[in-house]
């Protein structure tokens, strides 16, 4: 039987906004200048306060499947490889680069023999294999556990219940860490450094039980910092400096501070202020402040998306007929969202795989270049749609709800498409939830939605982080989205043609065309980040893919 994934891929709009020194008269410490041994000029007080625009899920590695958790989790703990400032994967626990066996089989991970948890164990190969087996344990219901699907025994664990003691991980001693894979994976190293993949303690999580992750008491640490005051439902929390961390010498911030705000005005008047050092801006904010030479814009790996679920309480919804998913998909402007609603430098998005992600392994090409467009704005086109849909389901008049984040972002997204497709399909009418981000990670979880604005942000530079999302089983295919032959491309991507980049790579483009024309899902824009940020801040890391921010590096220079 197979295992019923569950969980949510929803990496919209999380954001951190970044308070430093406030820049007064009187705040001689935070002005007064240290050198460290690379010859920074730190102030005194390296305290660094971070906005959140969205609530923190869960503490849980295994369930974390949102931007905000896997933020957390790279500031608190630590994986076999880290992402760099240029994003690539660097050993981190590991001490050295993985030895990997000719045929792509066996990797073999020599870890460090002075990095501890926050309780004073240290840690350890039997670390991994805890936590690994632990993910790919139906019981857990771990979201990401189809990443580890190339590890041997992992596919039979997950869907028709080997034992989890079986999968393929090896402590061979307690700092030789082994994984015999059942295929090769070519992405597989980069996966190191996703959060997912962490360690965990085995002891801690079984005292634990039901209770870990749920609070930072209940967490553990081997990261640059230690996680604090996180209660479970508050909306705030830090991170203090860990004084055990085997690099603690590269980590020059205390502590950060953290607090859930989702107005940018509120960020944007203090950032005017001085009391903030980075903040987020959208739609007319980014218009008011481009030139500024604070002013600066990131495109990331990044696609927003219209979800439109098939099934809903046991019922069809209007959505399972293609003719209505076209009808939508062709009745809002891109364009017109991405240059004047958000105004932050994300571009219309005319697929699934965002620009810039992956290039053909023979030619170079970009997969979205060589792929295409799909889906374009055309009010035309969506009549047309529309009334086929209407013939085909006998009714004139439909109310589709959409669910959407409750950040100032999201909301005027809403409203855009709201007015865009009750214009352009008259007898439509569009009801919006603006929900708590948790709340609304539950509702699509339950496909208690009719249209979701989703997204997804990379995890792994390759095109099948996408491609994965909407294959029959998978735990983010929250709308019910089913096609054999796109199964049975992404299949043979990860078997037959594991080892042979060009079809593989041909796999993935045949099977975005399946889901795009189709109307599976229909793209709206590669989300970029526009902001404005205090030249004082420093090393910020905004990754690409995988986790999204790392303050390891990040310090306040003396001014």
């Amino acid at each position: 039987m197979k295992l019923k994934k569950v969980g949510l891929g929803i990496l919209l709009f999380s954001v951190v906004l970044a308070v430093g020194c406030s820049n007064t008269a009187d705040d001689k410490s935070k002005n007064s200048t240290k050198k460290d041994q690379s010859g920074k000029n730190l102030a005194d007080e390296q305290v660094l306060n971070l906005v959140e625009i969205a609530e923190l899920p869960t503490g849980d590695p295994a369930l974390a499947t949102d931007t905000v958790s896997f933020t957390v989790f790279n500031q608190v703990m630590e994986g076999l490889y880290r992402l760099d400032k240029k994003n690539h994967p660097v050993p981190a626990l590991a001490k050295e680069k993985v030895t990997t066996s000719k045929d792509g089989l066996t990797y073999t991970f020599k870890l460090r023999d002075d990095s501890v948890w926050s309780n004073g164990d240290k840690v350890t190969a039997n670390d991994f294999v805890f936590a690994w087996k632990r993910v790919v344990d139906p019981k857990t219901s771990a979201p990401y556990a189809y990443l580890f699907e190339g590890i041997k025994n992992a596919k039979s664990i997950m869907e028709e219940g080997a034992d989890p003691a079986t999968l393929g991980v090896e402590a061979v001693n307690d700092f030789e860490f082994k994984v015999t894979m059942e295929t090769p994976v070519p992405y597989f190293v980069s996966l190191m450094a996703f959060p997912t993949f962490f360690p965990q303690n085995e002891k801690f999580v079984t005292e634990q039980k039901d209770k870990y992750g749920t609070s930072s008491d209940a967490m553990l640490s081997n990261g640059p910092f230690v996680f604090k005051g996180w209660e479970g439902t508050n909306l705030s929390w830090k991170y203090e400096k860990n004084p055990t961390y085997w690099d603690k010498k590269n980590v020059y911030l205390d502590t950060i501070n953290v607090e859930v705000i989702k107005e940018t005005a509120t960020a944007l008047n203090l950032y005017d202020a001085d009391k903030l050092d980075l903040v987020l801006l959208t739609g007319e904010y980014a218009k008011q402040y481009q030139g500024d030479s604070e002013y600066d814009v990131e495109t990331e790996a990044r696609s927003a998306y219209m979800q439109y679920n098939q099934l809903r309480n046991g019922q069809k919804t209007p959505l399972a007929n293609e003719n209505m998913r076209q009808a939508i998909a062709a009745s809002y402007d891109k364009k017109l969202l991405t240059e004047e609603i958000l105004a932050n430098g994300s571009k219309a998005l005319t697929g699934f795989v965002p620009p810039s992600l992956a290039s053909n392994p023979k030619t170079d090409e970009d997969f979205r270049k060589e792929s295409g467009n799909y889906l374009p704005y055309d009010k035309k086109a969506a009549k047309k749609y529309f009334d086929a849909a209407k013939k085909e389901l006998g009714t004139e008049k439909f109310e589709i709800d959409l669910i959407a984040d409750d950040d100032e972002t999201n909301k005027k997204i809403s409203a855009f498409l709201k007015d865009q497709i009750e214009t352009s399909l008259p007898g439509v009418t569009i009801k919006i939830r603006s929900l708590p981000f948790k709340v609304r990670l539950e509702m699509a979880t339950n496909q208690d939605y009719d249209l979701q604005q989703g997204g997804w942000g990379a995890d792994f530079a390759d095109p099948v982080n996408f491609i994965d999302l909407q294959q029959t089983n998978s735990p983010y295919n929250r709308a019910s989205y089913s096609n054999a032959k796109y199964d049975q491309l992404l299949e043979d991507s990860k078997t037959i043609h594991a080892t042979d980049p060009e079809a593989r790579w041909n796999d993935l483009l045949a099977a975005e065309k399946i889901l795009l024309d189709e109307a599976g899902i229909s793209p709206m824009f590669q989300r970029a980040g526009a902001t404005l940020q205090k030249s004082y801040v420093k090393d910020v890391y905004n990754h690409q893919v995988g986790a999204k921010y790392t303050y390891k590096n990040a310090y306040i220079e003396a001014h």
